[in-house]
C-alpha cells in the first residue's frame, strides 16, 4: 500500500531527532531549566546584524510581488551569481553563475548532487565518524555506502580511502570542518586526496567525483579551511548557510559544480533535473537575496569558541577523554564504556542528552553540541560530574 523503505524510515527518526524529540518531552515534563540537551546542531548564537537588516531592507524597498515570488528554478540569477562571484574572490577559482544551483540548505543540495550524479551500481565512500543521513541521502539516489576510517585523531587515513575507492566509486563526500568531530582538513591532506581521486579516476577511466559537504566552513578556532575545489577539478561544493549565519529553519543553501568537473555542462544539466525531478527548484525567495548580501559572514564564532572551552574544561576535570575540536560546534568525547547507547542512557538519569557515535558510523564515542546557552553549560557541570564518578573517572 506504501513505501515500504519511505515507512521504515519514517518510524524510526534519526537518532539525533529522537533524542531531541525526548528532550522536548522532559522539558515540558520537569522545566526547561533541569534538561542539558546537547543533543541536535541547531545554532545558538544570533543571526549576524546583516541577515535583519536586508530582510527590513528587503521588505521595505522591493514589491511584494517580486520578493516574495517565484525565481528562475536555479535561483535568482543576480543571487547566483553574487555567489559565483564570492566563490572566484574568497578561493580564486574560476566559478561561473551557470554552475550555480540555490537549494533549501545542505540536505537538498546532497540529495539533489547525489541523484544527479547516481548511475547504477554507483558507489559514494564516505569517511567515518560522518553525518548520519548520509547513508540515507546516498541509498534513496540509488547508490551503495561504502566506509573509509580515519586515523585515531580524526583525519583522514589516506591508506583506508584508498581501500574504499574502487571501480565502481562515482564520488566521496568530505565533510570538513567535520561533524560530528570538529576536525578540519589540512591543505596537505586536501591536496593528498586529491592526488588520490586523480590516480582512481585514471584507473576507472571516469571521474571520481568529490562531494563537499560545507555548511561549518565558517565556523572554526584558527584552523584554515581549504576551498576543495582549488585542489581538485572534479568538485560539486554542497554548501548551508544554517549554521553560519544561524539559519537552520529558512533552509538556504547552494550546489556550486565547478566549471573545471569532466562534463560540466552535463553535470549541471543533471543537477537541474535531479532539482526537479525531487522538486527542489526555486529555492526561499526572500532568503535567496538576503544571503547574496551575507556570503562569507557568520554569527559569533567567539561565542562558540568559549563554549567550547568552557565544555571541554568540564569535561577533562571530570575525567572524561576528548580531542579539542578545530572547527564546528561539537565535541566527540570517549564513551568511557564501549556501548555508548548504553552510556546516553545511563546520561539521561541526570537528564544529560548526548548522542551516541554509533549512528555516526564508529563506536565508543558520544557526540556533545555546544551551540548551547552558556548557562546550559554551566548547570550541566554537576550533572557531567555525577555521571564520571559512577564510572568512576
Amino acid at each position: 500500500m506504501v513505501n515500504a523503505r519511505n515507512k521504515k524510515l519514517g518510524e524510526a527518526r534519526s537518532v539525533i531527532r529522537e533524542i531531541f524529540e525526548y528532550g522536548n518531552a522532559r522539558k515540558r515534563e520537569i522545566g526547561a531549566d533541569k534538561v542539558f540537551d546537547f543533543s541536535i546542531g541547531n545554532p545558538g548564537v544570533p543571526a549576524p546584524g546583516e541577515v535583519n537588516e536586508e530582510i527590513v531592507r528587503l521588505v521595505n524597498t522591493m514589491p511584494s510581488l517580486a520578493l516574495h515570488g517565484y525565481t528562475s528554478a536555479a535561483g535568482a540569477p543576480e543571487v547566483r551569481e553574487a555567489v559565483a562571484r564570492y566563490i572566484r574572490t574568497a578561493f580564486g577559482v574560476p566559478m561561473s553563475a551557470e554552475g550555480v544551483y540555490m537549494t533549501c540548505g545542505a540536505a537538498a543540495s546532497l540529495t539533489i548532487t547525489l541523484n544527479a550524479l547516481c548511475e547504477e551500481g554507483d558507489e559514494f565512500v564516505v569517511i567515518t565518524p560522518c553525518f548520519p543521513e548520509y547513508g540515507v541521502f546516498i541509498e534513496s539516489a540509488g547508490g551503495k555506502v561504502v566506509t573509509a576510517a580515519t586515523g585515531e585523531d580524526f583525519h583522514p587515513d589516506l591508506a583506508a580511502l584508498d581501500a574504499a575507492v574502487g571501480a565502481h566509486t562515482k564520488g566521496v563526500i568530505l565533510n570538513s570542518p567535520n561533524n560530528p568531530t570538529g576536525a578540519v582538513y589540512s591543505v596537505q591532506e586536501l591536496a593528498a586526496i586529491a592526488g588520490l581521486l586523480r590516480r582512481k579516476s585514471a584507473q576507472r577511466g571516469a571521474p571520481v567525483f568529490l562531494i563537499a559537504d560545507e555548511p561549518y566552513r565558517e565556523l572554526t578556532y584558527g584552523a584554515e579551511v581549504p576551498y576543495p575545489m582549488a585542489f581538485y577539478e572534479n568538485t560539486v561544493v554542497c554548501y548551508s548557510f544554517s549554521k553560519s549565519l544561524s539559519l537552520a529553519g529558512e533552509r538556504i543553501g547552494y550546489i556550486a559544480a565547478s566549471p573545471q568537473c569532466a562534463a560540466a555542462a552535463d553535470v549541471f544539466s543533471a543537477v537541474c533535473g535531479a532539482g526537479r525531478a525531487l522538486g527542489f527548484v526555486c529555492a526561499p525567495a526572500l532568503f535567496q537575496r538576503v544571503v547574496a548580501t551575507c556570503l562569507g559572514k557568520s554569527g559569533d564564532v567567539e561565542e562558540y569558541r568559549a563554549n567550547r572551552d568552557l565544555l571541554l574544561h568540564t569535561l577533562q576535570r571530570c575525567g572524561f577523554v576528548c580531542i579539542p575540536p578545530e572547527g564546528a560546534f561539537y565535541l566527540f568525547v570517549r564513551s568511557p564504556e564501549p556501548d555508548a547507547a548504553a552510556f546516553c542512557e545511563r546520561a539521561k538519569k541526570y537528564e544529560l542528552l548526548l548522542v551516541p557515535s554509533d549512528g555516526f558510523g564508529v563506536k565508543g564515542y558520544v557526540r556533545i553540541s555546544y551551540c548551547v546557552e552558556r548557562a546550559v553549560i554551566e548547570r550541566a557541570a554537576p550533572a557531567f560530574e555525577a555521571l564520571a564518578k559512577e564510572y568512576g573517572l
